[in-house]
């Protein structure tokens, strides 16, 4: 076997199993995986000076600083917890972010000292029309949260939650067509064009995002080596 990548951004469109991907390479790798929306509410939880920075950014609507994100995601990286490698979910998602991000690891000694540089890029590429009928099809159980889809995943027993037994289900109020045509449009007008770097770098590896989750699971095993 290669080398084992322990140093990993997973990218590609909303709705396109980055988070869920994300979690079954944490448990496999034993690493940490974090994603920008994630920490930005753990420092605004934690009441800090740039935790109600952000907080009255967010109250506003206005985007958060690229600053803010790779602050947060330095302070992960180099934690001695981290030691072992991170994975980074859906970041970098735009151009400043991707910028910043670089500069980053090429200034910061502590990085690059320890060799924390990010060293593989995923790339899941899944079409419009898949990630369409992934998006809407999805819902969760009202009391324990697990997810379920109308075409992927029903739960063993029609309208009884395989986790907890209850038997009411919630949809998220953006998971409409309008909203996820949106959230495509703008992930190829902000977020595609930061992958071609990667490319041109020798990190990024595309991996097909279609099937069921156990099989792109397999398809990122074999990329990452463990």
């Amino acid at each position: 076997m290669g080398e084992t990548y322990r140093h990993i951004a997973i990218m590609g469109p909303p709705g396109g199993g980055k988070g869920t991907q994300a979690a079954i390479l944490s448990e496999k790798l034993g690493i940490r995986a974090f994603s920008a929306g994630e920490l930005l509410r753990e420092e605004v939880a934690r009441g800090t000076q740039e935790g109600r920075e952000i907080e009255a950014i967010i109250t506003k609507g206005n985007l958060v600083p690229s600053r803010y994100i790779v602050n947060r995601m330095r302070e992960r990286i180099v934690d001695p917890q981290n030691a072992k490698g991170y994975i980074l979910d859906g970041f970098p998602r735009t151009l400043d972010q991707r910028d910043e991000f670089e500069a980053m690891q090429k200034d910061d000694p502590h990085i690059v000292a320890n060799r924390l540089e990010l060293d593989l890029v995923l790339l899941l590429q899944v079409p419009d029309d898949y990630v369409i009928d992934r998006i809407i099809g999805r819902y969760a159980c009202a009391k324990c949260g697990a997810l379920y889809h109308e075409k992927f995943k029903q739960p063993k027993t029609f309208g009884v939650c395989d986790a907890c037994g209850h038997k009411e289900f919630t949809r998220r109020a953006d998971d409409n067509y309008e909203t996820v045509v949106s959230r495509l449009r703008n992930y190829r007008s902000v977020t595609a064009p930061v992958i071609p770097y990667y490319e041109e770098k020798g990190l990024l590896k595309c991996i097909d995002g279609t099937g069921p989750i156990d099989v792109v699971a397999e398809k990122i095993r074999k990329v990452v080596g463990y």
